[in-house]
């Protein structure tokens, strides 16, 4: 199991959820916390479904999304004028 020197919530590991990123070490994988705010849940909505979850798990997923997704670049197909 692997954790995230900046996100100490969030862990790998590769026998759990096919090495996914998960919260806690427990079997919710980041995405599905992000699956469910995108969704329209709200953060009490999503702690009252799964009680084992804390609001420092939530903010941590957000993060690490943010992180995860930030050094890619996307090409865009430039429309013409």
């Amino acid at each position: 199991m692997t954790r995230l020197r900046n996100f100490d919530r969030i862990t790998i590991d590769p026998a759990r959820c096919l090495g996914k990123p998960c919260v806690r070490d427990l079997r919710m994988p980041v995405h599905s916390v992000l699956s469910y705010l995108a969704s329209g849940m709200t953060e009490s909505e999503i702690l009252r479904e799964w009680p084992e979850l804390e609001p420092e798990d939530i903010r941590q997923a957000l993060a690490f999304a943010a992180w995860a997704t930030s050094d890619y670049v996307l090409e865009l197909e430039s429309s013409p004028t």
